[in-house]
């Protein structure tokens, strides 16, 4: 049986290392592999018959270390991340020997007797000690006959430093009383060669500085999973027997019964017993406002109880938690690929051995031209440096990581890259009613008393009688019966099953129903001020529940499945999006108008049955329409998974979520509308780094070759292409929800 390993990779310095480690792996019988450079992790599927050791010999067979991920704590996310750190050090202490090697190369009046010799002795640390990880890397690929980006720093610092030393003891640049002018452009100074050691120490510096950005952006754009992790309980108070005893988070169970205290985290998923409070959402749904919860109220892991004592019953431990089921599917979206980064992991792979190429084509072109080998050297040192790709590695990658930990801040859980072009092409978005535009929940909307009785006592005895009834309708007229006061007993109560209740209370005969079962049944008949009431809610799509009191007719209740708060202002912000809305629904087409009305839904589809629902997601798909689905019931499943792009409302069911591409954790429909922002604006960030980080070689490449760039300017634009990718992509960490 086929299994599923994630690998920490370690040594990776480029995207060529992933691509190059990834084809290693997928040469392996039967494995399936994909390796992100931004995470450092490889996701492997393994058939029958290879093991994780096999996999982990050949990503060290390929020059790279391996190993599956260590059980261990959550890290803290305020805790300094070692690689930066140790990258920052280097770094620091580069900058301070280069830059008197620079100020010395570039203004004479600075150079002193010998002072040659002092920028040998300040840079030859910073190119052996401060590149030494570039040309590890350079080594190892070229013991597995592999050229990287590595390769190209190593060989330009490598050259610069070498003809440096050459100049020093063989060419007469170490003579007493040597001087020489900084230039942009490659030239020969007479007969007397140059150094270039500022080339080599501010070369490594700017690499440096490119890879600590990396490594930090990498770091801070992976805090959102970080703090997902760290947000669970570490212990929680069990009651057992009566008795409350506090454990480790480890050993609760499925059904325990646990105590959350104000201002503790509620320790897992679960189902509130007794108490009431507001618990503090915002951590895992994105929720701002803390939400008013009692018994009977779901609760999530990892939110915050900011009131009240409340006993939970756990429904979900481990990994099974919606906080768990979060973090994976986050995790899963940071490690995939989009298709335009494999793109862009191909042309890494070719560019390097093609600049090696062109590098030397201008050293042989320069000195056929009649130039001299400082200049010829010189520009082919500056193709080198300037042609690093390393900008392509980054832009995909850093992009996603920031903008998919973005939305899980938010409550928007991206399944994959593949994602983002889906959003950018829809143009319609099919609602769910149920539960997505309204609460799916039935409330009481109004009562109307017939003379003779006052809408608090009709209330009252019919809120009684309902209580008993485990009918929804029944069991909205008692919740809001309950919130007006407490309920006298019923006695001989009796259900006729979806007709209606009676029984007595308080000494009164009660019947709640159907208008027509009390008249046929009860011979109570409406008055005709009742009738043309009743008639106007059952135009708008609400249900009237008749009631009969003593045998004569006492009012209507009207109950309702509400719309939710917002969702009006979220179809306008879809119409916004340029995006046509169209409400499906099994219900009436007359409920469904009414609802379509109240949210601003011209187009309607009533009537569908669930098995429909996937024909009329087909059917607009035929029409050449590009179809966003949104749903949360195990009815909606298969049209979520026919969409174009299958939404799901993080409060429906698991069948939903799973055929989904997108998890709206918030279950408010608002959410729709920013994940699709979310998701369009990660995709333009990521096509604006891919353009700048092609645009800035094919035309900076060319002028390198034509002698305009000399290797110290070149080393800077390529850090500063680095820098401009994870910068750009970081600014994603700045969206904000509607």
């Amino acid at each position: 049986m086929a299994s599923e390993v994630d690998l920490e990779i370690g040594g990776m310095t480029c995207s060529s290392c992933a691509l190059r480690i990834e084809k290693k792996l997928n040469r392996m019988p039967g494995v399936t592999a994909t390796v992100n450079y931004a995470t450092e992790k490889a996701h492997v599927l393994l058939p029958d018959g290879v093991s994780v050791d096999d996999a982990i010999r050949t990503v060290e067979a390929t020059g790279y270390a391996a190993r599956t991920p260590l059980l261990e704590s959550p890290p803290d996310p305020t805790s300094a991340d070692p690689e930066v750190e140790a990258l920052r050090q280097r770094l620091l202490i580069c900058i301070v020997l280069t830059i008197p090697v620079v100020l010395m190369a570039m203004v004479p009046p600075l150079q002193f007797t010998y002072w040659q010799w002092a920028s040998l002795t300040l840079a030859a640390p910073v190119v052996v000690w401060g590149a030494w990880p570039f040309h590890r890397a350079a080594w190892v690929n070229l013991r597995h006959g592999a050229a990287t980006m590595d390769t190209l720093i190593s060989l330009g610092v490598l050259a610069a430093f070498g003809w440096s030393l050459w100049a020093l003891f063989l060419g007469g640049a170490g003579e007493p009383g040597m001087t020489m002018t900084f230039t942009l452009l490659p030239h020969d100074q007479g007969q007397q060669p140059e150094i270039y050691l500022e080339v080599a120490a501010a070369v490594t510096v700017f690499i440096l500085t490119g890879r600590y950005l990396e490594a930090r952006a990498k770091a801070r754009s992976g805090e959102a999973l970080r703090a997902l992790a760290s947000l669970g309980a570490k212990d929680v108070a069990v009651v057992r027997d009566s008795v409350e005893q506090r454990v480790p988070i480890g050993d609760l169970r499925t059904d325990d019964a646990f105590v959350v205290r104000p201002g503790e985290k509620v320790a897992t998923d679960g189902v509130v017993v007794e108490g009431s409070s507001a618990v503090d959402n915002s951590m895992v749904t994105g929720e701002p406002v803390p939400v008013e919860v009692g018994p009977g109220d779901v609760v999530v892991g990892g939110t915050v109880n900011a009131g009240g004592r409340l006993l939970v019953r756990a429904t979900a431990v481990g990994a099974d938690t919606q906080l768990a089921r979060i973090a994976r599917m986050v995790e899963a979206a940071q490690t995939g690929k989009a298709p335009v980064q494999r793109l862009a992991d191909r042309v890494s792979a070719v560019f390097v051995p093609v600049v090696l190429a062109l590098s030397l084509v201008t050293l042989v072109g320069w000195l056929i031209a009649g130039a001299g080998p400082q200049a010829a050297f010189t520009a082919a040192v500056a193709v080198l440096i300037i042609a690093c790709p390393c900008a392509l590695g980054l832009a995909t990658p850093t992009a996603l990581m920031v903008g998919t930990g973005r939305g899980a801040q938010l409550g928007i859980l991206i399944k994959g890259p593949q994602i983002l072009e889906s959003t950018r092409q829809v143009d319609t978005v099919v609602l769910d009613k149920t539960g997505t535009i309204t609460t799916g929940r039935m409330a009481l909307v109004e009562v109307v008393p017939s003379d003779g009785y006052d809408a608090a006592t009709l209330l009252r005895l019919s809120g009684a009688l309902e209580d008993a009834s485990e009918h929804p309708v029944g069991a909205a007229v008692a919740v809001a019966a309950r919130e007006a006061g407490a309920l006298p007993a019923v006695e001989g109560f009796l259900s006729t099953r979806g007709l209606g209740v009676h029984g007595v209370v308080d000494g009164h005969a009660v019947v709640a129903g159907r208008p027509g079962w009390l008249s046929s049944e009860w011979a109570v008949d409406e008055t005709p001020s009742l009738a043309a009431e009743r008639a106007r809610h059952e135009a708008a799509g609400r249900t009237v529940v008749g009631v009969a009191v003593d045998g004569r007719s006492a009012g209507l209740l009207v109950v309702s499945d509400t719309v939710k708060p917002g969702s009006a202002d979220a179809v306008a912000a879809l119409r916004q999006l340029g995006l046509r809305p169209v409400l499906l629904t099994g219900d009436n087409a007359r409920a469904a108008a009414a609802v379509a009305a109240e949210v601003g839904i011209d187009d309607v589809r009533a009537d569908v049955l669930p098995e429909d629902k996937v024909a009329v997601v087909t059917s607009l798909q035929a029409t050449g329409s590009v179809v966003a689905m949104v749903g949360d019931g195990v009815n909606d499943a298969a049209a979520l998974a026919q969409a174009d792009l299958g939404m799901a409302m993080g409060t429906g069911t698991d069948v939903a979520i799973e055929a989904a591409d997108i998890t709206l954790v918030r279950g408010d429909l608002m959410s729709v509308s920013d994940a699709i922002r979310l998701s369009r604006r990660t995709l333009r960030t990521i096509k604006g780094n891919l353009f700048w980080a092609f645009a800035y070689n094919v035309a900076a490449i060319p002028l390198a070759m034509a002698g305009l760039l000399s290797p110290l300017v070149a080393g800077a634009a390529m850090a500063f292409s680095s820098v401009f990718v994870v910068t750009n992509s970081l600014r994603l960490r700045s969206f904000r929800a509607t």
